[in-house]
C-alpha cells in the first residue's frame, strides 16, 4: 500500500487549480471578440485544453488533475490581466447553480466521445443554424479533451522512456496506450473505464464561465463498472487486489480534483432499473475505498433495500465503528417513490445521484439547481417578533404568510438566474453527456436536460420546531413572558438572564426526544413546506419547485448572522445542523431522537433529508455493531430518507482544536457532507463537539 499512502499524502497536501487552462481559455476568447458566439467559445475551449499541462505524479495509475503550474510572468498576467475581463464575464453569465449531478457514464462508456461526436456531426447535417452551432461546438470541445488525453498519453511515454524502474516503466506504458485509445473511444477493460470516467470528470470540472470549482458526482459505479470488472476478472486480465488498487486511485483523483468543503463521491446498492437489488464484488470494494485512502472524498452513500444482504450493512456499519465518516445510509425505496412522485419514471428514478450532500438528482439527465436557495428559518420567526399576537396559531399563521413570501421571491430569483444563464452561458461539453440535450439541439443552459428541477433549502427547522414550542407555552398558554419581553431577552442576547435562557433551553420539550406536541409542530411546517412548494415550477421546462431540509454549512453561516432564538440558543451559535434534533438536545437517546426525526414523510423532500448521528467511541463494545444496525434499520423501515453517523470522542475533537497539524486528516460529518475537523471555522468545530454523543 505504498503507493496509495504516497499519493494519499500528495493528494492531502495540495489543492486543485484550474487558473492555467482558465487563462489559456480567456486569452484566446478575449483576442477573437468578433467570432460568432458559440464558435468563439468552442475555439477557446480547444485552445484551452490543447495547451494545459499534463500532470502525472510518481505512481499514479489513473491520470488527469490540475495544480498551480503557472510561471510568475504568467501568475502576474492571469491576476492582474485576464482575471478580472474573465470575471466580468462570468458574471454576465449569470449565477446558480452547477454540477450537482452525474452525467450519462453508460454512454460514455459504450460510445466513447468519438461516438457522441460522431452522433452530433449528424443530427447537424438537417439541422436550423442556431442548432448547427450547437452540434459543432460539442464536437469542437470533444476534440479538445481528446487532444488533452493524448497529450497525456505522449507524457506518459515520455515519463516512461526516462523511467528507470522496470515495473514503473511498464506502468507508464500502460497509461500512456491507455489514454490514447480512451475517453476518444469506448472502454474494453475495467481499467479503460475507470481512466475514461475519471478523465471525462476532470475534464468537465473546468467550466470556462464558471471560476469556481465544480463538484460532478460518479454515479452509481458498482452497476455501470460491473460488467467491465467482471469480464477482466474471467479473463485473468485483472485480479480484484489490483482492481482495488485501481479504485483506490480512483478516489484519490476525486481529491485532487474538487477542493475541501464540497463533496463528490459515488454511490452504492440500491435497486436497478429492472427492480434487482444492486450487491456485488464492486459495492464492497468501492466501500473499502474508504478505508484505504482515508480521506474526505469520496462522499460515498449505500442505497439501502429491504432484501439487501447483510454483508453490505455489516461493511458499512464496521467502517463506521472504525471512526470513518463514510458511508451514508439512503433509503433506496422513499427516494425512488419521492423522485416518481415527481414526474420521473421508475426505470429513470432508480438510477439517481447523492449530488453532493443527500440533495437527489436524477443521473444522467439532470440540470437541477439544488439547495437554491437556502433559507433562514429562525430568521423569519424573529422578524415577526415585533408585536404581541391573540394566539399561537395567529402566529403560526403570521409565520406561514412570511414563509410563502420567501418561496415565492426566491422561486423568481433562481428563474431570473436562469433566464440570465439561458441569455448568456453555454456548456456544450457537459451537453452532450445529459439527456436529452443532443437530441433536442439544445445547451443545457437554454433548457435540452430532462430534468430541470429547482431545490431550495430550509436551514434550521428545529430550532424553529423548539422556538415556536417554547413560545407556545412560555407566552400563550403559561403567559409566564410577553412577545416583547421575549423579544428583549432575546435582543440582549440573554445578558444577565442564563437562568430564563436555561429554563427556556433544558425546562421545554425539544424536538428529538419522542414527544409528539412538539414532533407534531414538524410535521406541519413540513406538510406546508411541500404544500407552497407545489404551486410553483413550468411544466413546458419539466421544472418543479422541491424542498429539502439539510444545511451543507448554511447552519453555520446563518447562525453566525442570527441572534438569539426563543429555544435558548445564543446569538451567534450555529443553528441546528439537518432535520434531526438541534445539538445536545437529544434527552432520551438515539431510539427518541430517530423516532422524531421519522414522524413526518421524507418522500417529498428530494432535495434532501439529512439527520446526524454521533456515537461515542469509548462505549464501543461488543455488541455496538448490532446496536448501530438496528438503529438504522429502525430509521429506514419508518420513513426515513438518509442518516449519517459520527463515531468519535469529544477528547480528541478538543486535541485536535488545540494540535491541529496532528489531526490534519481528522473527517468528521456535517450537515450532508464531510470535511477535515481542523479545517472548519472555529464556531463549526464547537459545533459538531456539542452535538449528543450517544452510548453504544
Amino acid at each position: 500500500m505504498y503507493r496509495i499512502e504516497k499519493l494519499r499524502t500528495e493528494a492531502l497536501n495540495k489543492r486543485a487549480n484550474y487558473d492555467e487552462f482558465h487563462l489559456n481559455f480567456y486569452e484566446y476568447y478575449l483576442a477573437n471578440e468578433n467570432s460568432v458566439f458559440e464558435e468563439r467559445y468552442a475555439e477557446a475551449f480547444y485552445h484551452a485544453f490543447l495547451n494545459l499541462t499534463p500532470q502525472i505524479s510518481a505512481g499514479e495509475l489513473i491520470a488527469g488533475k490540475c495544480k498551480d503550474v503557472l510561471t510568475p510572468e504568467n501568475r502576474k498576467r492571469w491576476e492582474e490581466q485576464v482575471y478580472p475581463l474573465a470575471m466580468e464575464i462570468s458574471r454576465k453569465a449569470g449565477g446558480g447553480q452547477d454540477s450537482h449531478m452525474a452525467v450519462d457514464y453508460d454512454l460514455l462508456l459504450s460510445s466513447g466521445l468519438s461516438g457522441i461526436a460522431e452522433k452530433a456531426k449528424k443530427l447537424a447535417v438537417n439541422s436550423d443554424t442556431d442548432k448547427k452551432r450547437f452540434y459543432r461546438a460539442v464536437v469542437r470541445c470533444i476534440e479538445g479533451v481528446i487532444k488533452h488525453s493524448e497529450n497525456y498519453a505522449r507524457e506518459a511515454r515520455k515519463l516512461a522512456e526516462e523511467e528507470k524502474d522496470d515495473v514503473r516503466k511498464g506502468e507508464l506504458l500502460r497509461l500512456s496506450e491507455t489514454m490514447m485509445k480512451v475517453p476518444k473511444n469506448p472502454a474494453e477493460s475495467f481499467y479503460e473505464a475507470l481512466q475514461s470516467v475519471h478523465f471525462v470528470t476532470y475534464a468537465l470540472s473546468m467550466d470556462p464561465f464558471r471560476l469556481n470549482m465544480q463538484q460532478f458526482q460518479l454515479g452509481h459505479i458498482d452497476r455501470y463498472l460491473y460488467p467491465y470488472y467482471t469480464e477482466d476478472i474471467k479473463s485473468g486480465k485483472i485480479t480484484k487486489e489490483e482492481a482495488q488498487i485501481l479504485l483506490d486511485c480512483l478516489g484519490i483523483q476525486i481529491n485532487n480534483r474538487v477542493p475541501n468543503g464540497l463533496s463528490s463521491g459515488y454511490m452504492l446498492g440500491g435497486k436497478d432499473e429492472n427492480g434487482n437489488t444492486v450487491g456485488n464484488e464492486l459495492t464492497m470494494m468501492g466501500m473499502q475505498v474508504i478505508e484505504d485512502i482515508r480521506l474526505v472524498y469520496p462522499a460515498v452513500g449505500l442505497c439501502c433495500t429491504d432484501d439487501m444482504e447483510e454483508n453490505f450493512i455489516d461493511k458499512a456499519t464496521e467502517l463506521l465503528l472504525k471512526g470513518f465518516s463514510h458511508p451514508a445510509f439512503f433509503n433506496d425505496e422513499v427516494i425512488t417513490k419521492g423522485l416518481t412522485s415527481y414526474g420521473v419514471p421508475e426505470k429513470e428514478a432508480r438510477n439517481y445521484i447523492h449530488s453532493t450532500c443527500v440533495e437527489i438528482t436524477p443521473v444522467a439527465s439532470s440540470n437541477v439547481w439544488v439547495a437554491s436557495p437556502y433559507t433562514n428559518m429562525p430568521a423569519i420567526l424573529l422578524s415577526l417578533m415585533d408585536r404581541e399576537y391573540d394566539s399561537f396559531n395567529e402566529l403560526l399563521k403570521a409565520y406561514y404568510e412570511k414563509i410563502d413570501e420567501a418561496i415565492k421571491a426566491n422561486y423568481k430569483a433562481q428563474k431570473h438566474m436562469r433566464k440570465v444563464r439561458k441569455e448568456n452561458s453555454f456548456k456544450p461539453f457537459l451537453s452532450c453527456l445529459v439527456n436529452d440535450c443532443l437530441d433536442k439541439g439544445t445547451d443545457i443552459e437554454k433548457g435540452g436536460a430532462r430534468y430541470n428541477f429547482i431545490m431550495p433549502s430550509f436551514v434550521g427547522m428545529a430550532n424553529l420546531v423548539d422556538s415556536l414550542f417554547a413560545l407556545k407555552k412560555m407566552v400563550f398558554e403559561k403567559k409566564e413572558m410577553t412577545m416583547s419581553g421575549m423579544k428583549k431577552l432575546l435582543d440582549e442576547n440573554f445578558e444577565g438572564n442564563e437562568e430564563k435562557r436555561l429554563k427556556l433551553l433544558l425546562k421545554i420539550p425539544k424536538y428529538g426526544n419522542d414527544t409528539d406536541e412538539v414532533d407534531y409542530l414538524f410535521n406541519e411546517l413540513t406538510e406546508h413546506l411541500v404544500s407552497e412548494c407545489e404551486k410553483y415550477g413550468d411544466k413546458a421546462e419539466n421544472e418543479r419547485l422541491i424542498p429539502s431540509v439539510f444545511c451543507w454549512i448554511m447552519h453555520d453561516i446563518f447562525g453566525r448572522e442570527t441572534g438569539a432564538t426563543p429555544d435558548g440558543r445564543c446569538a451567534g451559535f450555529p443553528l441546528g445542523d439537518g432535520s434531526g434534533p438541534c445539538q445536545g438536545r437529544e434527552m432520551k437517546g438515539p431510539t427518541a431522537s430517530i423516532l422524531s426525526a421519522t414522524k413526518w414523510e421524507h418522500q417529498e423532500f428530494i432535495g434532501g433529508v439529512a439527520v446526524n448521528m454521533k456515537f461515542s467511541k469509548s462505549s464501543l463494545g461488543t455488541n455496538s455493531k448490532e446496536n448501530v444496525k438496528n438503529i438504522i434499520r429502525v430509521f429506514m423501515q419508518r420513513g426515513g430518507f438518509e442518516i449519517q453517523i459520527n463515531v468519535t470522542d469529544r477528547e480528541t475533537l478538543l486535541k485536535a482544536q488545540e494540535n491541529p497539524g496532528e489531526y490534519r486528516d481528522l473527517v468528521v460529518r456535517i450537515g450532508g457532507y464531510s470535511d477535515y475537523f481542523t479545517r472548519l471555522s472555529k464556531t463549526m468545530q464547537n459545533e459538531v463537539i456539542l452535538r449528543t454523543e450517544h452510548k453504544i
